[in-house]
């Protein structure tokens, strides 16, 4: 068997592996799967959104989805477009999700082209390449009608040799680990290869902990947090509570650049707390982003993959992500009415590391107030217009422009849905036997060399921190 390291390799996005078992009896004598297929996001990458899949999309037979984020499945239409036929498997509440973020994604798309080309016709400069969406609305539907929904613990038949389990990977609404299994008449036993996708952590509002895998000969491990604990500075709603009331105190507004998926309603869930326990004051809270608003209802639809406390709490007719004050702000009217807001409003818009979308509208509006703070509640990496703010650039170049950077910039430590290095490391002593090897990837390159190092001498295990385009074999 082969594996291919398509993505996310000695950097954080863009996560994408092929797995291609040899010796099947069809017209090319291999069976290809991939798992995942993300968008990249760091800035020196993104001009690979626009390369075509090294492996010829029309060879892929299916494709795996561990979770429904953008730099996990935010290349499935462009995939479609540059002709793959295959179908997309992955648990039921990431189908829903997933419809939800490559459609967000394909208007985005669309949308950033319009106003690219709007801008540099005003300014009378020209392009260095064409204007164009990385795709249309029209790819992610062709993208959406190729989902398959399978529950966690079930087993799905990929052919006559090869296997697919999903367990609960505890990061975010259907977020899956899977195993694929392998046995072809050449193999004297059979392989497993176990793909972490990202790895939550444990005890954490709304999601459940993650599912432990018993076995695996492979793993594929992400390695976001691997070299390092996450940070306590206080209890995440105390922290949360400092930065409401001093923004209300100067006058100025919270703005929160937010993930769509688990995020934004995991910070719904602690304002909501702050606000029924007088904790700050009732101030409008503004969800500006269709997809965070459409993934807050499918909490609901999708009750029974939440944790036991949440679904109590729903039971008793109390819904925690929905309080006095709180605005879903779904079209473009909505979101520049917001700007307009006297006094102090909460704003929560995507994307969660400002690569895109309605957040650089309000950052534009803001950045330049020193009344006002920018609240950072998750990984920022640095190449992405969100690790420019943190890293404390007096200037910050927005649609096109640069900028003061007046705003206060806080961090909000805590809150990341990635499991941390000790969780990460739990995680992995849960496979017994050790596996024969372990690949670190989606982890920065410093950090997933210096958590391959700690693996080896602490757990004898080979590590591998592969390159992008590296192909394994697997024996």
């Amino acid at each position: 068997m082969k594996l291919h390291f398509l993505g996310a390799n000695r950097q954080v996005t863009g996560s994408s592996y092929i797995l291609e078992i040899p010796g099947v009896k069809d017209r090319r004598g291999v069976f290809r799967i991939m798992i995942d297929h993300g968008m990249f996001q760091e800035r020196k990458f993104l001009k690979r959104n626009w390369e075509d899949c090294p492996v010829p999309a029309k060879s892929i037979d299916v494709l795996l989805l561990t979770h429904a984020h953008l730099d996990h499945c935010g290349r499935i239409p462009k995939l479609v477009e540059e002709g793959f036929r295959g179908r997309i498997i992955t648990t039921e509440p990431s189908v829903e999700l997933a419809r939800i973020v490559m459609t967000d994604s394909g208007r985005i798309q669309e949308e950033d082209a319009k106003y690219k080309a709007k801008r540099f016709k005003k300014s009378n400069r020209k392009p260095k390449w064409p204007i164009r969406p990385l795709y249309d609305s029209k790819d992610a539907a062709r993208a959406i009608k190729k989902l398959d929904a399978v529950s966690f613990g079930a087993c799905h038949k990929l052919n006559d040799h090869a296997t697919v389990c999903f367990y609960d990977a505890g990061h975010v609404l259907g977020s899956a680990s899977l195993t694929v299994t392998v046995q072809t008449p050449e193999m004297d036993e059979p392989r497993t290869i176990l793909f972490s996708g990202d790895v939550g952590q444990w005890n954490r509002p709304l999601i459940p902990d993650p599912t432990p895998v018993a076995k695996a000969d492979y793993v594929v491990l992400e390695s976001t947090y691997g070299d390092r604990e996450h940070k306590d500075f206080g209890s995440v709603e105390d922290v949360l509570a400092d930065t409401v009331n001093a923004a209300v105190e100067r006058g100025g507004n919270v703005v929160i650049p937010t993930f769509a998926i688990e995020r934004a309603q995991e910070l719904l869930y602690h304002l909501g707390r702050l606000i029924d326990t007088h904790q700050i004051p009732r101030v409008p809270v503004f969800l500006d982003s269709p997809m965070a608003i459409n993934v807050t209802e499918l909490f609901e639809k999708n009750r029974s993959f939440l944790d036991k406390q949440t679904r109590n709490q729903l039971a008793a007719g109390d819904d925690p992500l929905d309080f006095p004050g709180l605005f879903m702000s779904r079209s473009p009217k909505d979101s520049r009415a917001i700007n307009s807001i006297k006094g102090t409003a909460v704003i929560l818009a995507g994307s969660g590391m400002c690569t895109g979308g309605r957040i650089k509208h309000h950052l534009k509006h803001n950045i330049g107030r020193p009344e006002s703070v920018i609240l950072f509640v998750g990984y920022q990496s640095p190449d992405t217009l969100g690790g420019q703010i943190v890293s404390g650039k007096e200037e910050i170049r927005i649609h096109g422009e640069m900028r003061p950077m007046r705003a206060r910039v806080e961090r909000l430590y805590g809150m990341s849905a990635h499991a941390d290095r000790t969780d990460l490391l739990r995680w992995l002593d849960l496979v017994q036997p050790r596996p024969r090897r372990v690949f670190l990837t989606h982890g920065e390159e410093s950090v997933a060399v210096k958590m391959g190092d700690e693996i080896r001498k602490t757990r004898k295990i080979d590590v591998t921190v592969p390159q992008y385009g590296e192909v394994a074999v697997l024996d």
